[in-house]
């Protein structure tokens, strides 16, 4: 019995699908269906369920999952023993950010870290708000960038980096754009373009009109900012967008805040356990290269 037998037999039973779990451990498929094979061989049970779609975990796979965890965790705190004695940071560290970011702080803490600590393999992939939130509480993402609505996703722990006003952007000849004041009730006149479900942006927004029983027509859907204000700026819209991110877009676009949109919209990076050294080191980069952002 190998550790990265037990690797992919964790894996495969998070992911519950062989081709996500290779991918995660990033070797082929058919690996880790051997590897799987000849640990069960030499436990003597099956530990996974193949005949439907989705890979379930068998009675035995269950008896043996949590101990195979503990191993993985004990082989792993030696290793963050060593190295921190050393002073040395390896091993592999996910970082996961919301679909669409265009944060160079967040590229610059990458770059800063890949730089001090060269040992360690990273991991970058990019998802929904939602979507990462899950993946950090299991453990599949070390430490992810989101959108929130909320400052902590409970049971994790957060750092906000951004907090900021929903804004409405329109183009100068729109009639939003030659009022003062904006609020929710004047915007459902108007086709939104709006963020996916799963984002901060989104939830800010959609919570706000469900408290006054409003439901604005969302034209059109986009991940990323230059999507969005692409598709405003073509009159087929009103973009619902931060602040920040309409100030990029001010040479086409007017930004009204919304009045009544009192919740800020939040990025904010997430991680569940800091004990790992390499999710230390890469918060400290975070907290420096948005700082330095801040100061510019």
């Amino acid at each position: 019995m190998e550790l990265r037998q037990l690797e992919y037999f964790v894996a495969v039973a998070e992911e519950r699908n062989f081709t996500r779990a290779a991918a995660r451990v990033h070797i082929s498929q058919s690996g880790v269906s051997a590897q799987i094979r000849q640990l069960e061989r030499e436990l003597g049970a099956e530990l996974f369920d193949r005949s439907a779609r989705t890979v379930t975990v068998t009675v035995a796979g269950k008896a043996a999952l949590e101990h195979a965890r503990a191993a993985l965790a004990a082989a792993g705190a030696v290793g963050q023993a060593v190295s921190e004695v050393t002073d040395l940071i390896q091993g592999r560290l996910t970082v996961g950010m919301v679909t669409g970011c265009t944060l160079t702080p967040l590229f610059d803490a990458l770059a800063s870290f890949h730089e001090a600590h060269p040992g360690v393999e990273i991991s970058v992939l990019e998802d929904s708000s939602e979507r990462l939130v899950g993946g950090v509480r299991t453990g599949a993402v070390d430490v992810a960038l989101i959108g929130a609505a909320t400052a902590t996703p409970d049971g994790l722990e957060a750092l906000t980096l951004i907090s900021e006003r929903l804004v409405a952007a329109v183009p100068a000849e729109h009639p939003l754009a030659e009022q003062r004041r904006v609020t929710l009730r004047d915007l459902v006149a108007h086709p939104i373009v709006c963020m996916p479900p799963g984002t901060g942006l989104r939830a800010v927004f959609d919570q706000a009109c469900a408290a006054q029983g409003l439901h604005p027509a969302i034209a059109l859907q986009a991940s990323a900012a230059d999507a969005m204000a692409g598709l405003a700026a073509r009159g087929l819209g009103v973009a619902i967008l931060s602040t920040s991110m309409a100030e990029s877009y001010r040479d086409r676009l007017t930004a009204r805040t919304i009045v009544d949109v009192e919740t800020p919209a939040l990025l904010a990076l997430i991680w569940k356990s800091a004990h790992h050294p390499s999710v230390r080191a890469f918060l400290a980069h975070s907290r420096q290269a948005f700082t330095e952002q801040a100061a510019r």
